[in-house]
């Protein structure tokens, strides 16, 4: 509950449109920082997806496998398009630890519109990560902090990489070698190979 190590669990949605190298350096980054992280694919409402849900849960699950860190799992049956719902399953699960819920600095600004904002800030604690390329809104952090969130910000070592990039055709580099082999089984997102724009 302090931050340290083996201390506090971390939940961490990812919309993982598809998973990027950004996604795979967060998850290691909490891992160290928390003692257990759970990650799970989600639906933000707020958000257009470029694959199904269950198929981007599937290639989080195969990033995830494949960092080979215990600390990290897959945890989607915690998915819900609210992230109270996500909370109460969270704790649920975990009934004797205290939560935190992680977001990056791109959805500081959304979270006060969120679906009973102020009770989800409430009953965890929330780690804002910031994203590089990406600013947060002006007063994200304060109207947060008004609402009655306990906020840190974390700074963490995470490549300015962007799923919409490469759902927009723009970027391929960023996407982890694991995923490639399931990415062209199902035609996602117009790629073609690993070397195609």
């Amino acid at each position: 509950p302090d931050g340290s190590r083996g201390l506090g669990d971390v939940y961490k949605s990812q919309r993982a449109d598809p998973p990027t190298d950004g996604h795979q350096a967060l998850l290691l980054g909490l891992a160290q920082r928390y003692g257990q992280v759970a990650a799970w694919a989600s639906d933000n409402p707020f958000k257009q997806h470029g694959a199904p849900l269950e198929l981007r849960a599937q290639l989080l699950g195969t990033l995830i496998e494949s960092l080979g860190n215990d600390q990290v799992q897959l945890t989607q049956e915690l998915s819900s398009p609210k992230a109270i719902e996500t909370l109460d399953r969270a704790a649920i699960r975990w009934p004797d630890r205290q939560l935190v819920f992680v977001v990056g600095g791109d959805l500081a600004g959304q979270i006060p519109s969120w679906y009973r904002a102020a009770d989800l800030l409430r009953r965890c604690r929330l780690t804002v990560v910031p994203r590089q390329g990406h600013p947060m809104a002006a007063g994200a952090l304060e109207r947060l902090r008004d609402l009655g969130a306990q906020v840190e910000l974390l700074e963490l070592p995470v490549p300015a990489t962007a799923s919409s990039a490469i759902r927009g055709g723009q970027e391929n580099s960023s996407i982890p070698e694991v995923l490639w082999p399931e990415l062209l089984k199902h035609n996602l997102y117009g790629l073609t190979s690993k070397l195609a724009p």
